[in-house]
């Protein structure tokens, strides 16, 4: 356990810095800072050693070299041995015991429009992960600090002991490692994606994720195996890495609750009117849109009523009280929305076990995101698939009756839906008292006329004069040969099978309007 005696300090976060280091000065620690940092401590009264004065070297290049000296990384990287100790004398350094230091924002620079490529060049930092990893390096003796958030425990132990941990050192230069690991292959990550290829492939050759652990999972997706969510680093607002758990406690989230609310969310943001899903094991079990958010969610919760209790929702506007009332009539793991009112916040924080998910910002449908999954020994990455909207609309009819203008806002609403359900995906829709839902999905079958015959048995008599969506063309005339049986009176799907013609001929003789979209949406 070392003392602290001199601690080095240059950030770019200067977030609850000065508080941090004052402490440090007022326990008799030598400040050493540089540039902005240094600064920041001076007008905060505190006492600053410039590194260039210590070093005996000024900074050059308009700050490019200032911490790369060997009397900094000599005294950040100094053992408790004799030899070391006479080797620094002998460059005129003394030790450092801490150092405080996190990186130029590259990311940040990354993520706001209109960066160029020089303005990111110059803040790839050279010095400041020099330091870190010198200072994670030689944990033994010294403690580093790359977060903010590590201030008050490093602040607790020194308040206390005068000095800092093995424990916490070894903690400490653990995340700075990943600090630096992730930072770094932020850079590589860029500077792949301006690699030329010839336009064939935009994602980089090498790919090197951030993430960070948010927290515990109860379990995976079961109870003997462990889980925990890592959020992505710099994860957006809208997304679950950054979403507020409001709940009145209970239960943790679980593996499965939050690979549904994922699933919820993607589906409830198609719409831009308020609407309501119901996902129950990662399918749409009932989607409505309507007037308001309640007569949505009564709406889709009526759809499939069965399979809702227990269910994840997903509501795409603020959750008011009359909302609120509506949910708490039914057993629900998860809502998730893009916010909720005080009102509804005491409706919905009475009801044991509920776990509650505030988005903040609302994402929309076509936002462009990088969708990943992992394989045995790989990982598959794709555009997130952010289309659908206009589809139906710009489709071709393609049978002797068009749709008409009430079918075509029907095909619209459940085509937007049965992208979001696992394929073999059908869907059925109608629209009836100023709402649209769903009154059958069939999900998920080898065969697509299953999944026909699933969606027109959850209907039951409301299949008769609704609509259809299917993610992919029929391969045979029997699936809309059976859609017709059930009364559906329009369709929409992909068409390019090699029996098209023989489709349409069915939804001819059936009188059904049927619209080719020309675009797939398969969900593995």
């Amino acid at each position: 356990m070392t003392t602290i005696r001199r601690v080095l300090v240059s950030v770019s976060n200067k977030h609850g810095l000065a508080d941090f280091i004052r402490m440090l000065a007022s326990k008799g620690a030598e400040i050493l800072s540089t540039g902005g940092t240094a600064k920041v401590l001076r007008e905060a009264g505190i006492a600053v050693t410039d590194v260039s004065t210590y070093t005996g070297s000024p900074e050059i290049m308009d700050g490019r070299v200032k911490t790369l000296h060997p009397r900094v990384h000599g005294g950040i990287l100094m053992r408790e041995l004799d030899e070391d100790r006479t080797a620094l004398a002998s460059i005129g350094g003394a030790p450092i015991d801490l150092v405080v230091v996190n990186l130029y924002p590259f990311e940040e620079t990354l993520r706001r429009a209109g960066a160029s490529h020089e303005d990111l060049v110059e803040k790839v930092d050279i010095g400041g992960p020099a330091m870190v990893r010198a200072a994670a390096k030689n944990h033994a003796r010294v403690a580093v600090v790359v977060d903010p958030a590590d201030y008050a425990k490093v602040q607790a132990e020194i308040a206390a002991d005068g000095v800092v941990s093995h424990a916490t050192r070894v903690a400490l230069a653990a995340k700075a490692f990943s600090h630096t690991a992730a930072y770094d292959g932020a850079i590589a990550g860029y500077l792949s994606s301006l690699a030329d290829d010839g336009g064939r492939d935009r994602f980089p050759r090498s790919l090197h994720l951030g993430f960070e652990r948010a927290y515990s999972l109860r379990y995976g997706e079961n109870p003997h195996q462990q889980g925990a969510f890592y959020r992505e680093r710099g994860a957006i607002e809208g997304t679950l890495g950054r979403a507020e758990s409001l709940g009145s406690g209970g239960k943790e989230l679980s593996f499965n609750n939050l690979v549904d609310v994922d699933a919820a969310l993607e589906a409830v943001r198609e719409h831009d009117v308020p609407a309501a899903v119901v996902v129950k094991h990662c399918n749409p079990c009932g989607v409505a849109v309507g007037a308001t958010l309640e007569a949505s969610y009564r709406a889709a919760r009526e759809a499939d009523p069965v399979s809702a209790f227990g269910g994840i929702v997903a509501l795409n506007d603020v959750v008011d009280e009359a909302t609120a009332k509506a949910l708490a009539e039914t057993f629900l793991e998860v809502v998730a929305a893009p916010g909720f009112s005080d009102e509804a916040l005491a409706v919905l924080r009475a009801r044991k076990n509920l776990r509650l998910l505030s988005l903040g910002r609302w994402l929309p449908a076509d936002h462009r995101a990088t969708a990943m999954k992992h394989v045995s020994g790989g990982l598959l990455v794709q555009d997130r698939d952010a289309t659908a909207k206009g589809e139906v609309r710009k489709g071709r009819v393609v049978t002797s009756r068009a749709p008409t203008e009430e079918e075509l806002r029907a095909l619209t609403f459940a085509w937007a839906v049965c992208k979001h359900v696992k394929s073999n995906a059908i869907v059925l829709a109608r629209g009836e008292e100023g709402v649209l839902r769903t009154v059958g999905v069939g999900a998920g079958q080898m065969s697509r006329v299953i999944s026909v015959d699933i969606a027109a048995r959850k209907a039951g008599d409301l299949a008769a004069g609704s609509v259809l969506a299917s993610d992919a063309f029929f391969p045979f005339p029997d699936g809309l040969e059976r859609a017709a049986e059930a009364g559906v009176r329009a369709v929409a799907q992909p068409g390019g099978s090699v029996r098209d013609e023989e489709v349409i001929a069915a939804a001819n003789r059936a009188d059904i309007a049927m619209v080719f979209t020309a675009v797939r949406h398969f969900r593995h």
